[in-house]
């Protein structure tokens, strides 16, 4: 089987990479197409993952807008040239209007329910759409749900064991505590009109946790000059290790959170949407803790992580509440290999009967 997959943002190569292990493994084939936002490129490399390049797209609402029959123009191009037998993406408006104009299935994967811009730019077209069943949102009789999160993709234990060597990188002492801080450049259109935490905020987040722990800093954008040296360096590849034996998470990112969820280490997501996902994280396993923007909330959020802080057992408690997760999750990315070689007689079992999904736990 030939397979195309579109990958617009670096957490969409950890959700597809053990994906593509396992099938290329099986003998199928692929052509990646992928726009370098952030570390994109440097993760495809460092998996070994070989892609095509395509541009990013402006910050702009307006020029997100341009460039999107752009970018069809150049994935429809290439597709035509490798003939694939099935498309898949992340938030997929280019695989899904490539699909339907070359009469190749597509197949969408989402979890972010705020992102109208992007489902309206796909829902149409799409052959299914995959959604966590936690997803907030009706996507109509395309959508298939299933029990799990996108980052168990690679963070399930199936996949990922903890390195304790990112502490040796992050010159701490193994037993040593530290935070990680996780800020968001709000450049997705899905995050127009979102502020996140106030270069205050900032501030005073630093100088509170760091009477309790060493902080480190992951920025999608460029730092103010007094925070710069509180800036994580180590190799982006090593940040699951960290975000493992971190102490806790504080930020503005939702996968990030959901990562640490999945690996039972505390998270805070300050953000006026919120997602699904978290919101179950926090609902039913107590392993997010899910605040607004509003200075309230930061206030709020700051105040609880200081006090989850003075909790001596608190990696143990929440590895206990991960592992109860865990047992109720599948494994999505065993999950999505069934789905596509089976496809489409894979649809119309888990149709007809959703619970066939947990036969890959």
């Amino acid at each position: 089987m030939k397979i195309l997959i579109d990958i617009g943002h670096p957490a969409h190569v950890h959700y597809f990479r053990n994906f593509i292990k396992i099938m290329e493994q099986k003998g199928h084939s692929f052509l990646i197409i992928a726009k370098n936002r952030n570390i994109t490129y440097e993760l495809l490399r460092h998996y070994n993952i070989p892609f095509k390049k395509r541009k990013d797209y402006p910050s702009s609402l307006i020029g997100k807008l341009i460039n999107i029959p752009l970018t069809d123009f150049m994935v429809i191009k290439n597709a035509m040239q490798y003939k694939p037998d099935i498309m898949m993406g992340f938030s997929g408006t280019h695989i899904a209007h490539a699909g339907k104009f070359l009469g190749v299935p597509s197949i969408v994967i989402d979890d972010t329910e705020h992102a109208r811009l992007a489902h309206l730019s796909y829902k149409f077209f799409a052959t299914h759409i995959l959604t966590p069943e936690c997803f907030k949102k009706n996507m109509g009789h395309k959508q298939i749900r299933f029990n799990g999160y996108m980052e168990l993709c690679y963070l399930h234990p199936h996949y990922f064991k903890p390195d304790s060597k990112v502490m040796e990188l992050l010159k701490i002492d193994k037993n040593e505590k530290f935070i990680i801080l996780r800020f968001v450049s709000w450049n997705a259109s899905h995050d127009v009109g979102h502020s996140g935490l106030s270069l205050a905020m900032k501030h005073t987040i630093v100088k509170e946790l760091s009477k309790y722990a060493k902080v480190f800093i992951s920025s999608e954008g460029e730092l103010p000059k007094n925070l710069k040296p509180y800036q994580i360096k180590i190799p982006p590849q090593k940040m699951h290790d960290a975000l493992a034996f971190a102490t806790l998470l504080y930020g503005e990112s939702s996968t990030m959170a959901s990562e640490c969820a999945c690996l039972g280490t505390p998270a805070f997501f300050n953000d006026n949407d919120g997602r699904g996902y978290t919101n179950e994280e926090e609902e039913k396993y107590g392993l997010v803790f899910n605040y607004s923007e509003s200075f309230q909330d930061q206030n709020r959020s700051l105040r609880k992580a200081l006090e989850l802080l003075k909790n001596h057992n608190i990696k143990q408690e929440f590895q206990s509440r991960c592992q109860k997760m865990l047992a109720d999750k599948i494994d999505v990315t065993a999950f999505m290999v069934w789905f596509i070689e089976k496809y489409p007689e894979s649809a119309k079992i888990m149709k007809e009967n959703p619970d066939y999904q947990y036969n890959f736990k």
